[in-house]
């Protein structure tokens, strides 16, 4: 078996500790510790999470995506989208976006320098807060989900003051999507506290009929505010 070769180190802002990049021959997986946050031969999940939300919306859709990560729900939402839309980056970690314009080029497939893209280093939390009534849907694909499981301060993002602020950040009906790797009652009737309508979908994280489950929840804004 070809061995993992480990490429690179990034440290997390604030305290989140450090992700590592790794290669086992055209595999790659980014791990925070011992844990496995994302992983090239997994992306049907990633995938859906744009699928899911951008077949809802008009080709001059402008949506924001929580977290570049290997960049499979990008690269999956500007297939979707019309020639006319917006699609805005949030990835907290710079070295995240340098292994994807270095190592892992093929795997962006030149997603990055699409004319639609415009990515932004910072905490998506801020361009959230930022926003009012700017987004047509937030595509949220931090952590491992709801839970901050590589860093605490993501859990800011799932509990009601972020999710009001999500809220406020989105156009009437827009749509609040939320990846994770496992299910959360919780999170589901903190979103309805929210004022969102919420909708529960279960995927396969390699995109077949075998494997993982892992889950979106597709939250639509009130028509009118």
């Amino acid at each position: 078996m070809i061995p993992w070769e480990h490429l690179d180190t990034a440290i997390v802002p604030d305290g989140g500790g450090e992700l590592k990049l790794m290669r086992r021959g055209a595999e790659y997986s980014i791990m925070a510790g011992a844990i496995e946050l994302m992983n090239s031969r997994l992306s049907g999940s990633e995938q859906a999470l744009a699928t899911l939300v951008c077949d809802r919306l008009g080709s001059k859709a402008h949506i924001l995506i929580g977290g570049y990560g290997m960049g499979f729900t990008l690269r999956a939402a500007l297939a979707v989208l019309g020639p006319a839309a917006r699609v805005t980056v949030g990835e907290l970690v710079p070295a995240v976006v340098d292994w994807a314009r270095g190592p892992m080029a093929q795997l962006a497939a030149g997603c990055l320098e699409d004319p639609r893209v415009t990515v932004a280093i910072g905490d998506v939390g801020g361009l959230i807060a930022a926003a009012r009534g700017a987004y047509d849907a937030i595509l949220l694909d931090v952590d491992n989900g709801p839970e901050g499981l590589s860093r605490k301060a993501n859990d800011r993002l799932y509990d009601r003051a972020g999710l009001a602020a999500a809220r406020g950040a989105l156009r009437p009906g827009g749509i609040l999507a939320v990846w994770s790797s496992a299910p959360s009652a919780a999170f589901s009737q903190r979103l309805r506290r929210a004022g969102f309508s919420v909708e529960e979908v279960k995927v396969r994280a390699g995109g077949g009929k075998r494997g993982a489950r892992h889950v979106i929840w597709l939250a639509t804004a009130p028509a009118s505010t």
